[in-house]
Formats: C-alpha cells, sequence, structure tokens
C-alpha cells in the first residue's frame, strides 16, 4: 500500500474523526476492532488508514512523546524523524545564531520545523511528496510561524515560493535532511543521497548565514578536516541513552567556531509528574589532542559512549579520566581508580583472563555467576552464542568484555559502576 492510499483517508472529516476516537493501540486487539468498525459501516480504506496511523503514533511516542498522539505519518518518514528533544537542539543552535527565518529542504512529516516553528522562527517546510507534504501539513497546523511547500528542494532559492536569501525578512538559515535509503537500503555513499551532500554543502553559497545538513553518524571525519569538501564547517555527533541518533554538519553562524568534531551524549531522567525527559549530559568538543597512552588493564573500565567514539574523541575522555587504552586500535579506557564521566559507561574489573570458553565458563561457576551482559569489542566471538555455550545457572549477574591488547585475546569479567 502507498503512503498516499495510507494517508488520503485520514485527511478527510469522517477519516480523522474515526482515528482520533480509536482505543490506544493494541496489535493483540487491532484486527478485531477493524472487523467490528467495518460491520458498524466505515469504509474499509478508512479502517485500514485509521489504524495504519494508530499503530504508527504508538511507534512514534519514543521520538516524540505525547505530540505523536495528535500527529500523523508516513512509515518512512517516521523512520528518519528527528526525536523531537534533538530537533529541538537543532532549532536552538538556529536561533542562537540569530536566524529569523529558516528553510527546511526535505521536511519530511515536519519534526524539525515544529521544533523551529515552536521557537518563533519563521519556517518554510518544503517537501517533494504530495502524501508526506499532507502528513507535514497537518503536523504544523498549530504553528503560525510554519508554512508547507510542495516543491523539490534543489530548486532552492530561486525556484520555490520562500523569500530569497539577502533580501529584508528573507531566509536566512537552511537546513536539509537528506533521504539515506532506497528501496529500503541505506545508502553509504553521500553522493546517492537525496539530495546529494555536495548539493547540501552547496548551500553555504546561497546567501544564507546558517547550513544544517544532518547526516549518518558513520560519515568521515575528512569531510571536515583541512582541505576536504566540507572545510571551514564543524561536524557534531548526538548520542540519546547511548544510541548515536545523528551526525550534523554545520556552517556559518551556527558553527562551533574553531571546532571540527563535538559529541553530545543526552540522557532520558525522571520528570515532573512521572514524566520521562531527555536532558544533556555533557558536550564534549575536539582540541587537538594526540593519542592515548596505551597500557595494562587497571581495577576499572570505561567504554566511551559512540558519539564519542564516532567524533574520535576517545583520548579526550582518556585525559579526562587520567585513562589509558588496553590498545591503540580499541575503545576501552583503563583506570586504577574508580573514576567516572557523562562520556563513558564504567565497570569495575573482577578478572582478567586469557580467552576460552572453558576457563570462562569455570570462573564464572565458581562466582555464581547465572546470567551476563556481554559487550565486545576487537572479538570474533557473537555474544548471543556466548551466552547460549556458557550454560551458567548462578544466581549472580555479571557484564563480560570480550576485547584484545595487541594479538592477545582476552576477557574481563566487571560490574558496572552506579
Amino acid at each position: 500500500m502507498s503512503a498516499a492510499e495510507d494517508v488520503t483517508p485520514v485527511l478527510h472529516p469522517d477519516g480523522w474523526a474515526l482515528l482520533e476516537a480509536l482505543p490506544p493501540y493494541d496489535p493483540a486487539t487491532a484486527l478485531g476492532l477493524g472487523a467490528r468498525l467495518r460491520e458498524a459501516g466505515a469504509a474499509p480504506a478508512t479502517v485500514a488508514a485509521a489504524l495504519t496511523q494508530s499503530r504508527l503514533r504508538a511507534a512514534a511516542r519514543g521520538k516524540l512523546g505525547g505530540f505523536a498522539d495528535h500527529m500523523l505519518f508516513t512509515a518512512e518518514g517516521l523512520e528518519q524523524a528527528t526525536r523531537l528533544p534533538v530537533a529541538a537542539r537543532h532549532a536552538d543552535r538556529f536561533r542562537r545564531a540569530g536566524a529569523t527565518r529558516v528553510v527546511d529542504l526535505g521536511c519530511g512529516i515536519g519534526v524539525d520545523a515544529m521544533a523551529v516553528a515552536g521557537m518563533g522562527i519563521a519556517v518554510d517546510a518544503v517537501e517533494r511528496d504530495p502524501a508526506t507534504a499532507a502528513v507535514a501539513t497537518v503536523n504544523l497546523r498549530h504553528l503560525e510561524h510554519a508554512v508547507v511547500h510542495l516543491g523539490d528542494a534543489e530548486a532552492f532559492p530561486d525556484g520555490l515560493p520562500v523569500p530569497r536569501p539577502g533580501t529584508p525578512g528573507g531566509t536566512d538559515a537552511a537546513w536539509v535532511d537528506p533521504a539515506r535509503r532506497r528501496d529500503g537500503r541505506r545508502l553509504k555513499d553521500p553522493e546517492q543521497w537525496s539530495p546529494a551532500l555536495s548539493w547540501a554543502l552547496g548551500l553555504a553559497g546561497t546567501g544564507v548565514g546558517s547550513v544544517g545538513i544532518k547526516a549518518a553518524p558513520g560519515i568521515e571525519h575528512a569531510l571536515v578536516a583541512p582541505g576536504g569538501p566540507a572545510a571551514g564547517w564543524s561536524a557534531a555527533w548526538t548520542s540519546v541513552d547511548g544510541d548515536v541518533v545523528e551526525a550534523v554538519l554545520w556552517w556559518g553562524a551556527a558553527a562551533e567556531p574553531g571546532t571540527l568534531r563535538s559529541a553530545t551524549v543526552l540522557r532520558t531522567v525522571p520528570g515532573a509528574g512521572g514524566d520521562e525527559q531527555v536532558q544533556e549530559a555533557g558536550t564534549l568538543t575536539d582540541v587537538g589532542l594526540g593519542p592515548a597512552p596505551v597500557g595494562p588493564v587497571g581495577g576499572y573500565l570505561h567504554e566511551p559512549d559512540g558519539a564519542v567514539i564516532r567524533a574520535g574523541l576517545v583520548a579526550h575522555v582518556a585525559e579526562q579520566l587520567g585513562g589509558r587504552l588496553l590498545d591503540p586500535m580499541i575503545a576501552y579506557i583503563t583506570t586504577d581508580e574508580p573514576v567516572t564521566s557523562p562520556f563513558a559507561r564504567s565497570y569495575a574489573v573482577h578478572a582478567v583472563l586469557p580467552w576460552g570458553l572453558k576457563r570462562l565458563r569455570a570462573y564464572l561457576q565458581t562466582q555464581g555467576v547465572g546470567r551476563v551482559t556481554v559487550k565486545r569489542r576487537g572479538s570474533p566471538v557473537e555474544p548471543e552464542e556466548l551466552r547460549r555455550a556458557l550454560r551458567l545457572d548462578g544466581d549472580r549477574e555479571a557484564t563480560v568484555v570480550l576485547t584484545r591488547r595487541g594479538d592477545e585475546r582476552i576477557v574481563l569479567v566487571c560490574d558496572p559502576l552506579v
């Protein structure tokens, strides 16, 4: 079923009313509910569309919280959509850069545009797919500073009905989130993105004062290095609860002066009234450190956050902790003292063993361990296969870290530091 077939029925008043009247989505009862609605006279296409939207709303709550309950979605748009707390950080960066009008080129379902308009900044949201543009229009309906335009992002700045940069009240910032999938596959080559990365980098020459380009977390550091195609830009990686959710290339007033790479760690914490909220645990920036020292395993192990690793800032965390690497090519830090950092998960090391299944099983059995969390870097062993092969039945829990020092494969048995 196409996106248009999914969405169109709920754009009509009867479809919207049906969607809003549905109970919270429950996959166990969805089929029966659909049958009852059809028996009551609702059109099958309307029932299918409403239930699809109900399912997508439920799936979207992890990214968008309670806002999801009054939005529309396409499956692809939801997959690529920015988490709302992260989108709010994009919008705040534009605000701090002095932007008064942002063009969102390829706005998708409109989450970033929602965040920008929510800060009182005018936003022109451009989307070329009619069904997705309709969804974005619904999602932005309550925000007076937002307008959705059906058009091709690559027509900017002269081929779109948006105020031209450099004119009074004109566009002074641009945001672009290129499509990075085709036929369900991730596109590793940035020139295959839509729009291509080279085109997006060219936005810096359109007269706007700030540009942000959302990119894949695996984007190469060489892009922003001196002499690279994005020299003069800064790259910022963000993680939420350890999951690296994005990298963004920033240019102009929205870039961090003198910063090539940065890593921001966000954590979910309890909020008022029992609700959860996402807060910044810290931001680490590149200050040009050399390689971290390498040394023996100490009493404590530290696993840098994924955003730190992606940004190439492991040495900065090692310096912060006063630690050393186990191996120059492995992102594990060790210390002799129990220190912690918002940029790493820390563990007390109870045993360091040469790799061997029988040896590891025997040690864990003597310690009464029955459940293990397996982590690995630099090891070919699959965690799930190891858990099955250990056949443990004790009452304790432990963290097993599979890694190496040089050519030696080792196992660390640890407990998390609280």
